[in-house]
């Protein structure tokens, strides 16, 4: 699944939303919207996708990986 900047920014909005809507105090509101937004963040980043394109050697008889990662990310 692609970043989609339009996901992130509607859980940041969602974040805050929810947050003026409360009557905790300012201190728990503060806490919940950085938990919210820290949510979001991960969220989007466990979404991208790495792509394997090319670069990397096995040798036939065993031993490291050799190489340049070359990969597309969305």
């Amino acid at each position: 699944m692609p970043l989609v900047k339009a996901t992130i920014k509607a859980g940041i909005k969602s974040a805050f939303t929810e947050v003026m809507n409360q009557k905790e105090g300012r201190e728990d509101a503060l806490d919940k919207l950085a938990d919210k937004i820290a949510a979001t963040v991960v969220d989007a980043i466990k979404s991208a996708q790495i792509t394997y394109t090319a670069g990397l050697v096995a040798p036939a008889m065993g031993g490291p990986v050799t190489g340049t990662f070359q990969c597309t990310i969305s």
